[in-house]
């Protein structure tokens, strides 16, 4: 099978019995000997060539669509694929994938309720509670992106079927791109279900800016999904990629404003905090769901915007030279 591109005003997204058609053509080619039934077939397709006059139009559609699949600048079946084959594999282990950092969220809220409770005000009339609830979302969400892309790499690597993903082809903005929706989707997902729960243990009502909320919460699963890819590229076994997750990613996500109000830090810690990009995530997303914040929304979106992009052209050039994935 050869795989060819041509200029995108030419061609459009493979269309689904063209998709049908490759597929189909794929498993001719891996048969094995014709069984007389299917020569006999082969014999009516190749009638349906030399005496066009005596052929269905189905056969015909299917000889003209058996020809080498054209792609276009953007292989949308490819990316489609690598997209479903990664939600489909957190989704089968649901219970670790999305369970999981929900029993933890209920167990910090639980813990810090009973600690503090109503006592600790943060700003106005918000509670400790409500407060915290935002950031132990959106910890989850971070986290859950992050581990989605690296350990789909990792794995990957151990297992030695980096191949799947190299050979097929897809250029290094289709994997980038597949890759990180995938992790962005755990992402939601995750965040989603830790929402409801805590919401539903008391620890919150309806977001006042719904779509500022949603708007922060992809960026920074986004980000955290690049920032995955790069730590999977780079880690070679587990151990190195717990080293990034325990030393790199924790810290990163614990110490930005998920349990307290950067405000209340002394100098320069509060500048420090300020530094640290996963703090604009939180803090954007704290304000979407009760309406506090510490810092300007626009700075924020303008900090995680940058991040993202230059995550991305990190993650492309990793990708596309092939840094430590083809050697």
């Amino acid at each position: 099978m050869v795989f060819t591109r041509k200029a995108k005003a030419v061609l459009c997204p493979i269309a689904p019995d063209q998709i049908a058609a490759y597929f189909d053509r794929m498993k001719d080619l891996n048969a094995t000997p014709k069984s007389p039934a299917k020569q006999t077939a082969a014999a009516i397709d190749d009638q349906a060539l030399t005496k066009p006059n005596s052929a269905t139009p189905d056969m015909v559609a299917a000889h003209r669509l058996r020809r080498p699949v054209y792609i276009g600048t953007i292989n949308w079946v490819g990316l489609t694929m690598l997209y479903q084959r990664e939600v489909q594999r957190f989704f089968k282990i649901a219970t670790q994938t999305l369970a999981a950092p929900v029993i933890t969220s209920v167990l910090f809220l639980m813990v810090f309720s009973v600690a503090l409770g109503e006592r600790a005000n943060f700003v106005g009339d918000v509670d400790f509670v409500t407060f915290l609830v935002p950031g132990l979302v959106m910890m989850n969400v971070l986290q859950n992106a992050f581990a989605n892309t690296s350990s789909s790499l990792v794995v990957s690597k151990v297992q030695g079927n980096i191949v799947d993903l190299l050979m097929p082809p897809l250029g290094p903005g289709e994997l980038l791109f597949g890759l990180a929706a995938a992790g962005m989707t755990r992402g939601l997902c995750v965040g989603v279900v830790t929402a409801i729960a805590l919401v539903l243990l008391g620890g919150g009502t309806w977001p006042p800016h719904p779509m500022i909320a949603l708007g922060f919460l992809t960026l920074g699963a986004f980000a955290l999904s690049f920032a995955g890819i790069l730590a999977g590229i780079w880690a070679n076994k587990f151990d190195e990629l717990a080293a990034i997750t325990n030393f790199v990613v924790q810290p990163l996500t614990f110490l930005s404003g998920t349990f307290y109000s950067v405000d209340r830090l002394p100098g320069p810690f509060d500048l420090i905090a300020s530094l640290n990009p996963v703090f604009y995530t939180i803090d954007g997303f704290r304000y979407g769901m009760i309406g506090v914040a510490d810092r300007s929304l626009m700075t924020g979106f303008y900090c995680l915007v940058t991040v993202n992009v230059v995550l991305a052209i990190l993650c492309y050039n990793a990708l596309r030279s092939g840094y430590r994935l083809k050697s």
